[in-house]
C-alpha cells in the first residue's frame, strides 16, 4: 500500500497509474478503522483495479468540539488493518492540505429537507461538513465507485444528493454496504471504543428496538412501539434523541408504518456522552 499526505503526490500516482481506466473505488473514512470499514474495503477490492481510502478527521463536521477532541486516534492500527484488508492507496491528509485556503469560501450545498430531519436537526451544520470534505476528496480522487456503510443511512442519502448537486451522479456510483455488527447486534462503530465495559453491554439495546420495530410493524401502531424503546432505552440510561420511522427513499418522516412504501427506522442515543446511532430497513 501506498501513502500519500499532499494532494499533488496522489493525483500524479493516479495519473501515472492506469487504474483509472479499471475503476478505482474510493473509500473515505475518519479513521478508528474496524471490521465495517474492512468490508468496505474488501467490496471495492472486488469492483476495482484499484482502491483508495482515506483518513481525515473532518473538524468542519463536529457541531460538538468536545466530540471532535474525543475522537479516537490510531493510524498505525488503521494502516495495518488497511493492508491486511488489500487497499492498494492511502491519502492521509492535514486538515492545511484539504483546506488550504480555510473553509469560508468552499462551496456549500444545499440537501434541503434531507438535512433538517434526524441527524441534521441533531447536529446543525453536520451535513453542511459532510457535503464540503465529500466533494473536496471526490474532486481529488475522481473515484468511479464510492463505498460508504449502511449504518450512517441519512449520510450516505445525503452523498447521493451531493453527487447530484455536483454533476457527477453519471461518473461515479455510490454503493452503500450493509452494517456490519457484533455479535450482540450492536453495529459498529469508531465511538464504540469510547464505551466503558458496562456501557458496551447496554449498548446492543438499540438493535433490540430496531428488531422489535421490524418484528411488530404489522400488529402494533409505530407510536405504541415508538414509546417501548424511548421508554426501555430511557431505564437502560441512555438519553435518546430519536426513535423515527422514515421514508426510506427520501427520509420523510411517517407517523405509522405503511405496507405500500420501503420504509427504515432510525434510533439514536446517547450513553454515558457517547453518541450512537442505528437503523434497519423494514420489510
Amino acid at each position: 500500500m501506498v501513502i500519500f499526505k499532499y494532494v499533488s503526490d496522489l493525483q500524479q500516482y493516479l495519473s501515472q497509474n492506469a487504474e483509472r481506466h479499471a475503476g478505482i473505488g474510493f473509500v473515505p473514512t475518519m479513521g478508528a478503522l474496524h471490521d465495517g470499514h474492512v468490508s468496505l474495503i474488501k467490496k471495492a477490492k472486488k469492483d476495482n483495479a484499484c482502491v483508495v481510502a482515506s483518513i481525515f478527521v473532518n473538524p468542519t463536521q463536529f457541531n460538538d468540539p468536545a466530540d471532535f477532541e474525543k475522537y479516537p486516534i490510531s493510524v498505525e492500527q488503521d494502516v495495518a488493518m488497511l493492508i491486511e484488508a488489500g487497499c492498494d492507496v492511502l491519502f492521509l491528509p492535514s486538515v492545511l492540505e484539504m483546506y488550504p485556503d480555510g473553509t469560508d469560501k468552499m462551496p456549500t450545498y444545499n440537501f434541503d429537507k434531507l438535512e433538517a430531519v434526524l441527524e441534521g436537526a441533531q447536529r446543525p451544520g453536520h451535513f453542511k461538513g459532510v457535503g464540503q470534505v465529500v466533494a473536496r476528496l471526490l474532486n481529488i480522487v475522481q473515484p468511479t465507485h464510492l463505498y460508504m456503510g449502511q449504518k450512517d443511512y441519512q449520510q450516505a442519502m445525503i452523498v447521493n444528493r451531493l453527487l447530484q448537486l455536483m454533476g457527477k451522479e453519471n461518473d461515479i456510483s455510490l454503493i452503500v454496504v450493509p452494517t456490519v455488527r457484533e455479535a450482540d447486534g450492536l453495529a459498529m462503530s469508531s465511538r464504540n471504543r469510547r464505551l466503558t465495559e458496562p456501557q458496551r453491554t447496554l449498548a446492543a439495546t438499540i438493535y433490540q428496538c430496531l428488531v422489535s420495530i421490524q418484528a411488530k410493524q404489522t400488529t402494533d401502531e409505530f407510536s405504541l412501539v415508538q414509546k417501548e424503546c424511548m421508554d426501555l432505552l430511557t431505564q437502560k440510561g441512555f438519553e435518546p434523541e430519536y426513535v423515527s420511522l422514515a421514508d426510506a427513499t427520501d427520509l420523510t418522516l411517517l407517523d405509522a408504518f405503511s405496507a405500500n412504501r420501503k420504509m427504515v427506522a432510525l434510533i439514536a442515543a446517547r450513553l454515558g456522552g457517547v453518541r450512537l446511532i442505528d437503523n434497519m430497513l423494514l420489510n
